[in-house]
């Protein structure tokens, strides 16, 4: 048994951050089931990089009806590669008792500050893949909350996404249990509160060497980890206590922090930096592949220091201010630059496959 089962072992599924045409026919996915891998996550980028990165899926796109819009062959392919991957994953979904195994696909980012759009365009994609194991991605967006709520309620399973601060976590946490106590089976119902990570280091040491201060630089690397290490500590709080326990008594489950964008992108700090701090119990880990084979490479699932030292992560987030730093308007410029990445990725996306249709 290799270290993504000692990660499992710890309590955190680790979930690829990824997906390829090429992998899911070759047998290569099924091997990294093997090796420990329980879920799937993608997103506007990687389709991007998947369909105009590599020649995958110009057959695909070559037998496209004559007059599909760049839209209709995107979701045709990106939906297939979905249901493979489902499927590939259909047995930890079993296994599990439906707590792993899920593959998740995103609503369009445009649709990220309409609440209706994006409940019926959810409605639409669940229908299309007709899986299981899918989690529909909504960004916790002012727009999306709202969203979430109605789709827990109708039994849709739902990666709540783009998530940088506390009150983005409050805000999708309360959504889930408001959704799930109007579910008609919340017992039949799962979902992950992805929780940024790296994203929030980036910005927080730029203000930091900005201020420039010894004092400042020492804080470099620390918000991103002290940060999520709040928002499990709240995770506790909130389905670990007496006020979920009617529903863990139901059946349902405990909305699972994920933790996203955990590739290391500063070469100075560890490549391992937002997996080992990170493992608690009843988490989930979305890694790109650089970083499970990091992991596997030097990583070490007994440095687990999730539930350590809340108050001292609570005191670096706290300190930020002594330096100048607005930590509330860094996170909230980070879902506003997210939000705005995806939708570049989904428009550069649809040029790029409109150009493969024009060239195939």
């Amino acid at each position: 048994m290799g270290k993504l089962h000692d990660l499992h072992r710890e309590g955190q599924s680790v979930w690829l951050d990824f997906i390829r045409r090429d992998m899911l026919g070759s047998g290569e996915l099924e091997a990294m089931v093997g090796d420990g891998i329980r879920g799937l996550t993608s997103n506007p980028a990687i389709f991007k990089n998947a369909i105009g990165g590599s020649d995958d899926y110009d057959e695909a796109i070559a037998a496209a009806p004559e007059g599909a819009t760049p839209v209709e062959v995107y979701e045709s392919l990106a939906i297939a590669d979905i249901q493979a991957a489902a499927d590939l994953l259909a047995t930890v979904h079993e296994s599990s008792g439906g707590h792993d195994g899920f593959v998740s696909l995103e609503v369009s980012p445009h649709l990220a500050n309409d609440s209706d759009g994006t409940i019926a365009e959810a409605h639409r994609l669940w229908g299309l893949v007709d899986r299981p194991n899918l989690m529909i991605k909504v960004p916790a967006t002012a727009a999306g909350i709202p969203a979430i709520e109605e789709l827990i309620a109708s039994g849709i399973n739902v990666n709540s996404t783009l998530m940088f601060s506390m009150e983005d976590y409050e805000n999708v946490a309360q959504a889930y249990v408001r959704g799930l106590r109007r579910a008609e089976h919340p017992e039949k119902v799962a979902s992950v509160a992805s929780f940024f990570v790296s994203r929030v280091d980036t910005s927080t040491d730029n203000a930091l060497e900005k201020n420039g201060s010894d004092e400042a630089m020492a804080q470099r690397g620390r918000a991103a980890v002290a940060n999520a290490k709040l928002a499990y500590h709240r995770y506790q709080e909130i389905f670990e206590g007496d006020d979920f326990a009617d529903m863990i008594a139901r059946g349902a489950r405990p909305q699972r922090v994920l933790w996203a964008s955990t590739g290391t992108k500063n070469p100075e700090y560890s490549d391992v930096l937002y997996v080992e701090p990170l493992i608690g119990r009843n988490t989930v880990n979305t890694m790109p592949p650089a970083t499970i084979d990091a992991f596997i490479d030097h990583g070490d699932a007994s440095k687990g220091e999730l539930t350590d030292d809340v108050d001292g992560a609570r005191g670096d987030i706290e300190s930020l201010a002594d330096f100048g730093i607005d930590f509330d308007q860094i996170t909230s410029d980070l879902q506003i630059a997210g939000v705005k990445a995806f939708q570049d990725s989904f428009d550069d996306l649809l040029s790029t496959v409109a150009q493969k249709v024009n060239q195939l």
